[in-house]
């Protein structure tokens, strides 16, 4: 008998559609309710997000295939493997993860602003391409459809969805207030950073997954763990992209490499650098209070000061500590095998990037 006919009823619904490990399916079946969401906007910023998303030119005109990105789908994808893991049907997580992916966009049109990052999905970021205004409003149109998204969500499922959502809206904020705090601060310590990563990142991602346990129905005791899975798995991988951010090639990242130190930005690898006692670290301390930007050679002695000064292993260290905790708390909420096996070769995959 063949391994697919041993599986259980409530087994067999939470199969993931896709292979080795492949996001493509999620994008697949959010993707007909995400681009009706989309058409929700007024036009301008319909445009702005048709853009940002890779679907369209900055004119509304069709791109060749080869510059089509659209985000890997890992916030939508965690959405419905979550819903899967507790016996739901992928199907019913849907609104949970187009309000997640249109949340995530909102976030990154902001912060891409607020960063003056200009590149984003290996294209000029859209405050480059539309202006800053532009940018904002499209980020706060994408907020009103994401709720929008899951307000229509009939009975209890649909009100403690929209309760969630608006609990990771908060944390997100309060995260992003401290990421900009930040950067007028001379030292921020390690945990300092971990707690406003928890926010800026891993409440998003967090999020996700307890959507994904809400709209499946499932009870609050593992709707908590999935939560704290998913926090845990965004702390892990905002540690993953703060060591490419410094160490990365932007021909993956599509983002610059070196814009956080070029922007003084304590990241982890640099608060550790910063609050450790070495001469390492005060010899970045100098450089960073150093007035006017940073140019190619001084870039390249940050680095090489954050890693003399153990701010490059403490961070991988600490990528995997959050990485452990995840897949703990993971467990705790007792999936089913098979979503379960995806959801660890998702967060394995997602905090060990190619740096």
């Amino acid at each position: 008998m063949s391994g697919a006919a041993e599986l259980t009823a409530p087994e067999k619904e939470a199969r993931v559609p896709g292979q080795g490990g492949s996001l493509e399916w999620a994008r697949d079946l959010v993707a007909p309710a995400l681009r009706e969401a989309v058409a929700e906007l007024p036009g301008p910023e319909r445009l702005v997000e048709g853009y940002h998303r890779g679907w369209h030119g900055a004119d509304g005109g069709p791109l060749p295939a080869a510059g089509r990105t659209g985000g890997k789908a890992v916030r939508p994808a965690l959405v419905l493997l979550a819903a899967q893991a507790v016996g739901g049907a992928a199907e019913c997580a849907v609104p949970g993860a187009v309000a997640v992916e249109l949340v995530h966009d909102f976030t990154l049109l902001h912060d891409d602003v607020i960063d003056g990052d200009p590149l984003r999905r290996h294209r000029p970021a859209a405050w480059t391409v539309y202006g800053t205004p532009s940018a904002v409003l499209a980020g706060d149109a994408l907020l009103v459809v994401a709720l929008r998204t899951l307000s229509a969500v009939p009975g209890a499922r649909g009100a403690a969805a929209l309760r969630e959502l608006v609990a990771v809206l908060d944390d997100l904020m309060r995260g992003q207030s401290q990421d900009v705090a930040f950067e007028r601060a001379a030292r921020v310590t390690a945990p300092e950073y971990l707690a406003m990563a928890e926010g800026k990142t891993g409440a998003l991602m967090g999020g996700a997954c307890a959507l994904g346990g809400v709209l499946a129905g499932a009870g609050e005791h593992r709707v908590a763990a999935l939560r704290e899975f998913g926090r845990r798995l965004g702390v892990a991988f905002q540690c993953a992209d703060d060591l490419l951010a410094i160490w990365g090639d932007s021909r993956r990242s599509g983002k610059p490499v070196g814009a956080d130190l070029a922007a003084r930005k304590k990241s982890l690898p640099v608060a550790v650098a910063l609050t450790g006692d070495s001469t390492a670290g005060r010899r970045l301390a100098e450089l960073y209070e150093r007035p006017g930007p940073l140019d190619a050679a001084g870039l390249e002695a940050a680095a090489s000061l954050v890693e003399e000064a153990g701010g490059r292993a403490a961070t991988e260290r600490e990528a995997q500590r959050q990485l452990t905790a995840a897949l703990q708390a993971l467990a705790r909420a007792e999936p089913l095998p098979e979503a379960y096996r995806h959801l660890r070769r998702m967060a394995t995959a997602m905090t060990r990037r190619d740096r």
